[in-house]
């Protein structure tokens, strides 16, 4: 079965989530790789929410690699889709439909990776594990959360593992640039409560806790967080000017220069949009809850955010960011819930990724990658295994992977899915350890 139909026939399962009900996607995957002669196991906190195992045994001369993905998916209640979001359309170029970039598109070149060096008999220097998830846009309870308590036995002896996001490339004055994520942010999520005087609703409250929160909301929407530099963000930032020569170069470098960085960035456009995450803690509101009664002015509410810190943060140095911007009297600023991320990077792996890239595409230029977001790499990363997103894509200049990602329309070019296959394949037949 070709990578494409893979990915249609993925997309076709609704795997929304929540509830998730990702056991019949995870069957098909099943039957699919045993049918290609590999066999697999499955292990399950909810039998509605199973996670895959397949191993193809090595040559004992490395340790095993670890290629994982999750089959879960966004919503798309509310959003206009030119193609239906589960059909799996291929139209203009492009296969169509929620997941086709998170990540089901990245799974099914997985498979596909899988079957090629089953059917070509590779015997590859170490194991080669590929772990299919559920739950992962759900922080992985029953997915990444469960295997890696419930199971650690699965990841024994793993070094390095291959999963989202990286791989796929930007481009910047002409230049592709492929991104290998080494690291990615940590969720916190905060609670800021606001007290003030209640009352009748007829009546004049001043300094009602509603308007307080409506001061805390319209500081943080209008606000930056600080600048902060970050050795995977330095590093990449110094690939990519080295890719270019004077003025460009020169640039490029000063988006390390605090005054400057937010100006320089704004002027890259999609680019720099994307890029800005990475040199601030960020947090934007997402839930508030207060009053019960028209008619009454409530003396309590509370707006719950979505907080990403940068590698090398704790908790209580992000409250501490917030406050200086919030501060008043009557609020209140609490974790709500910390998700720690790894606070070291294991750049081992990086050279032999990077090398099967410029050989896809020796025109483009591998650099190191922050992810502004999460992904389940932060939880294998407890056991001591160094996550790299490399999910290889050729994209087309002015394809934007993370403004369709979560998004309407959703969609992949066609051709993206085999030069992710064979890089995939690559990483993993050459791989010494």
């Amino acid at each position: 079965m070709q990578v494409d139909t893979i990915l249609q026939k993925l997309i076709q399962f609704d795997t929304t989530n929540p509830p998730g009900n990702e056991k019949a996607c995870i069957e098909f995957i099943r039957n699919l790789l045993q049918e290609a002669g590999l066999e697999s196991q499955i292990y399950a906190k909810d039998e509605n929410r199973p996670n895959l195992v397949c191993r193809i045994r090595g040559a004992g001369q490395a340790p095993p690699i670890l290629v994982y993905g999750h089959v879960d998916v966004v919503t798309t209640k509310d959003q206009h889709w030119t193609h239906p979001p589960f059909e799996g359309k291929i139209a203009d170029g492009f296969l169509w439909g929620r997941g086709a970039l998170d990540m089901k598109g990245g799974v099914a070149m997985m498979i596909a990776a899988m079957i090629k060096l089953k059917e070509e008999e590779v015997m590859p220097a170490g194991d080669v594990i590929f772990l299919a998830l559920s739950d992962e846009e759900a922080f992985g309870e029953y997915g990444a959360n469960y295997m890696v308590a419930e199971h650690p036995e699965v990841f024994n002896g793993v070094k390095y593992a291959l999963g989202e996001f990286g791989g796929f490339n930007i481009t910047l004055s002409g230049k592709r640039f492929y991104p290998i994520q080494v690291a990615e942010k940590q969720s916190c999520q905060i609670k800021i409560t606001a007290q003030g005087p209640g009352g009748h609703g007829s009546s004049i409250v001043q300094g009602n806790a509603m308007g307080k929160l409506g001061d805390v909301l319209t500081k943080l929407s209008n606000a930056r967080l600080p600048f902060h530099e970050t050795a995977p963000v330095r590093q990449m930032i110094e690939q990519m000017a080295a890719a270019f020569s004077f003025p460009m170069n020169l640039g490029i470098k000063m988006l390390l220069i605090p005054m400057l960085s937010g100006f320089l960035l704004k002027q890259l456009g999609g680019v720099g949009n994307a890029f800005l995450p990475m040199f601030h803690n960020t947090v934007n509101a997402t839930i508030v809850r207060g009053g019960e009664k028209i008619n009454v002015v409530p003396s309590e509410v509370a707006v719950w955010l979505d907080g990403r810190m940068l590698p090398g943060f704790e908790s209580d140095m992000f409250i501490e960011e917030i406050k200086a911007l919030v501060s008043q009297e009557g609020v209140r600023v609490e974790v709500s819930k910390y998700d720690p991320g790894p606070s070291t990077i294991d750049m081992g792996l990086f050279d032999h990724l990077a090398g099967i890239l410029k050989t896809l595409d020796p025109d483009g230029v591998p650099v190191s990658y922050l992810l502004a977001a999460v992904t389940d790499g932060r939880i294998l990363a407890r056991l001591g295994i160094q996550f790299y997103g490399f999910i290889p894509m050729k994209l087309p200049e002015g394809f934007e992977f993370f403004s369709l990602a979560h998004a309407a329309d959703e969609r992949i070019p066609v051709e993206a899915l085999s030069f992710g296959v064979e890089g995939i394949y690559q990483a993993l037949k050459t791989y010494k350890g």
